[in-house]
C-alpha cells in the first residue's frame, strides 16, 4: 500500500514538472491517451533569449516529439499554440517533425499563432483557431548583420519558398493566396504583411475550422477511433 502511495506521487510529482519545465501534460481515459504540447511565447532557436522572454525552447521540444511518436500508451498529439513567432529554422524543425508523425495530431490557436507559429498551427492533421486568435502572415525577416548582395537576397527568397510550400502543402491554402497575404501592403501600418482574424483563417483554407478546446479534442478522439479501426483491418 505505502509502495503505491509513493508511486503514485512519483508520478504526479513527474506530471508537475513536465508542465512547469516543458509545458506539456498527458491525458488518459478510455477513447484515447492525449499528449499536449505548448507552443508558447517565442520559439528559441540556436540564440539563447533573454531571460523574460517567455520562450519555447526547440531543443527540449523535439526529444518530446520522438518520445510521443515512440510510446505506445499515447495515441495522439495535440498541440496547442499562443505564440509570437520566432526562429525560422527551429519552428520548422518542430513543424515537419509534425508533419511526419503516425499519430493523429490536432492544433489550436490560442490568442496568436504569429509569424513561424502559422507552420506550425498547419502542420498537424487537423486544425482549429479560437474565435478571438489571430494569425500574422509576412515576409521573412533576418536580425544581425546582412550583406547587401544578390546571395543574400536569393538566400532570402530560398527560405520563404521553404515555408511557403509548407504551409501550402498542410493545408488548403493556395500558394498564390498565400503569397499575396504574405505580401500584401494594406493591412499592416508600416510593415508588409496581413494579420487573419479566425474567421478569414478559415475561409482563406489556412485553418480547418474554428472552436475551441472542446472541439478540438472531439476531433482528437475521432482520429484516434479511425487510426484504431483502421488497425484492426
Amino acid at each position: 500500500m505505502i509502495e503505491d502511495n509513493e508511486e503514485e506521487s512519483s508520478v504526479a510529482e513527474q506530471e508537475r514538472k513536465n508542465i512547469t519545465e516543458f509545458g506539456s501534460v498527458e491525458t488518459k481515459n478510455p477513447r484515447g491517451n492525449i499528449h499536449c504540447l505548448n507552443i508558447i511565447g517565442q520559439v528559441e532557436g540556436h540564440m539563447t533569449l533573454p531571460p523574460q522572454n517567455k520562450t519555447t525552447k526547440y531543443e527540449h521540444v523535439l526529444p518530446q516529439l520522438i518520445a510521443v511518436e515512440e510510446d505506445p500508451e499515447i495515441d495522439g498529439l495535440m498541440v496547442l499554440l499562443n505564440t509570437v513567432g520566432g526562429d525560422v529554422e527551429a519552428g520548422l524543425a518542430i513543424a515537419e517533425m509534425i508533419a511526419g508523425m503516425s499519430k493523429p495530431t490536432v492544433s489550436l490557436v490560442l490568442g496568436g499563432g504569429h509569424s513561424i507559429g502559422v507552420p506550425l498551427a498547419v502542420a498537424t492533421n487537423y486544425s482549429f483557431i479560437a474565435p478571438t486568435a489571430t494569425m500574422t502572415v509576412h515576409p521573412l525577416r533576418m536580425s544581425g548583420v546582412v550583406i547587401g548582395v544578390m546571395q543574400t537576397f536569393q538566400y532570402f527568397q530560398n527560405m520563404q519558398e521553404r515555408i511557403i510550400e509548407f504551409v501550402v502543402s498542410n493545408s488548403n491554402i493556395s500558394h498564390e493566396e498565400f503569397k499575396r497575404l504574405m505580401l500584401s501592403t494594406e493591412e499592416i501600418a508600416n510593415d508588409v504583411g496581413s494579420i487573419l482574424f479566425a474567421q478569414k483563417a478559415v475561409e482563406s483554407g489556412l485553418i480547418n475550422e474554428m472552436g475551441g478546446l472542446k472541439d478540438a479534442l472531439e476531433k482528437m478522439y475521432e482520429l484516434i477511433a479511425k487510426q484504431r479501426e483502421e488497425k484492426k483491418k
